[in-house]
């Protein structure tokens, strides 16, 4: 029995469940799982894990500042363990950019950081127009638009492959 440190960073709320379906599938497996938000600054320093995952959604192209300054503060710990890295985004909901290969946002961000993860997914996200304010509205209306996407500003659309997310979690469990 292994322990897994999952950690996120979440802008609207999606990677945090796409990590608790994660651990579901981890713990299944037989690991113990704990979850935690990089926003509250969890440390690795004398800390007991086996395997550590870290999952990022992107807003805008990006992910947020926070990811890179952990992994930046963090690189030798993440090397020294089995890892995994997974982004969250809405552009691979398009099945030529669903992959770690083909994701723009994914490849950008790996050339910008040392550590280079063992493993890699490519999860498509969430919107959720209500809940967005009017300025993040209607910037993701006009990307959708301009990508072909929905844009009916009183809808939610959750693209996300449940069975990707589930293989992804068997592939961590097997680490």
């Amino acid at each position: 029995m292994a322990k897994v440190l999952l950690l996120y960073s979440t802008t609207d709320g999606h990677t945090v469940e796409i990590c608790k379906r994660l651990a579901s599938v981890i713990e299944n497996a037989g690991d113990i799982v704990d979850i935690e938000n990089l926003k509250d600054g969890p440390t690795l320093e004398g800390r007991e894990f086996d395997k550590i995952v870290i999952g990022a959604s992107i807003r805008y192209g990006k992910h947020q500042p926070l990811v890179y300054k952990f992994i930046k503060t963090n690189q030798s710990t993440l090397e020294a363990h089995p890892n995994a890295l997974f982004s969250v985004n809405v552009v691979a909901r398009k099945p030529e950019k669903n992959t770690p290969e083909t994701n723009p946002y994914l490849q950008k961000f790996l050339q910008q950081i040392d550590w280079v993860p063992q493993n890699l997914a490519v999860f498509a996200g969430k919107i959720v127009y209500p809940e967005l304010g009017p300025f993040d509205r209607t910037m993701i209306r006009f990307i959708m638009w301009m990508t072909k996407g929905p844009t009916d500003p009183t809808g939610t659309y959750e693209f996300t492959d449940w069975n990707k997310v589930e293989e992804f979690g068997r592939m961590v469990a097997g680490l």
